[in-house]
């Protein structure tokens, strides 16, 4: 079997990135003769050309370009690996991946993101997609953190841990019209009600299906979105009840032609960062899950005091 040399492959990428075995030879601090012999042997071990001459420049072959491809996914492995274990970018900023459910609101990932973001060092690149794709991207330490309003479960088989950030009530919110009609007597008016929901793969659907059995209400399902954003826009034009959580009431009160008919504090939708550690050391990972539970759902818990729910302590052990 052949072996591949990387320090070959270092000067043939450096080569063909920089055009010429001049510039490679100035970038790598070594002379002329020894990267052209360096190459050639490389070419020798894979048994092909990498390089035609053109003029006074160099050109790559269909296979050098290949190759080329080949070496700068290997480098940029490499770059990004160093990366990783450093915990940091190149320019000494905190490094940052996050993936954030697909079904979570919008508003809530950004309220619990806001104080990393905040901070001029930290840099980072948030993910959206499937729990799956998510958790199998987390294992193999693509993120730093998942955002998700459900905890880790057995069906996910990997070395994670999940760290309750807080827990929040439900707002009923309609139309103006049929804020009216269904607030009094709130919440046996909602029998019948036209209801807009969360499809059934959401954790808010499931807490509204129990609760819709608890309370004995037989909504009339109008429509099923995955979508959470979708689904207040489709609400804010008459077509019907929907809910979402008091964290967020104040943002759609302000984005959307709604108003509240009550609240379901009996309710809670729980909020969850996973990590790969029990015990978190990324700073900017400590300092969301630091401030969720210190301030975030302190700060939504102190404003709806008094709507007929208790308030409930946050902190969850790390």
């Amino acid at each position: 079997m052949n072996w591949l040399n990387y320090h070959h492959l270092l000067y043939f990428w450096t080569v063909a990135k920089t055009g010429s075995i001049t510039a490679a030879a100035k970038e790598l601090r070594l002379s002329h003769p020894t990267i052209s012999a360096q190459i050639n042997t490389l070419e020798n071990n894979v048994g092909h050309k990498l390089f035609r001459q053109v003029g006074r420049g160099l050109e790559l072959t269909e296979m050098g370009q290949l190759t080329y491809r080949y070496a700068n996914d290997i480098f940029s492995l490499g770059e990004e690996l160093l990366q990783t274990l450093e915990g940091r970018i190149s320019d000494g900023h905190i490094r940052l991946k996050v993936g954030i459910t697909d079904v979570m609101p919008k508003p809530i990932a950004y309220r619990l993101l806001a104080p990393a973001l905040t901070l001029p060092e930290v840099h980072a690149v948030c993910y959206e997609g499937k729990p799956t794709t998510l958790m199998r991207r987390l294992a193999v330490h693509e993120l730093d953190l998942v955002l998700s309003d459900f905890p880790l479960g057995p069906q996910f088989t990997l070395n994670a841990f999940s760290h309750l950030l807080g827990e929040s009530g439900l707002t009923i919110f309609a139309v103006p019209e049929l804020a009216r009609k269904y607030r009094r007597g709130f919440p046996q008016s909602l029998e019948g009600a036209s209801f807009l929901l969360p499809t059934e793969n959401c954790s808010l659907r499931r807490l509204m299906n129990h609760w819709f059995t608890r309370a004995r209400i037989r909504p009339r399902v109008r429509a099923e979105f995955e979508d959470s954003e979708l689904m207040k826009e489709y609400g804010q034009e008459g077509g019907g009840v929907f809910a979402t959580s008091t964290m967020i009431e104040k943002h759609t009160l302000r984005s959307y032609r709604v108003q509240v008919i009550g609240r379901l504090e009996s309710v809670r939708m729980r909020y969850y960062a996973i990590s790969p550690e029990r015990k978190i050391t990324n700073p900017a990972v400590t300092l969301i899950v630091d401030q969720a539970q210190r301030d975030v759902f302190d700060e939504h818990l102190s404003l709806h005091r008094g709507t007929g729910g208790s308030r409930r302590s946050n902190k969850a052990g790390k």
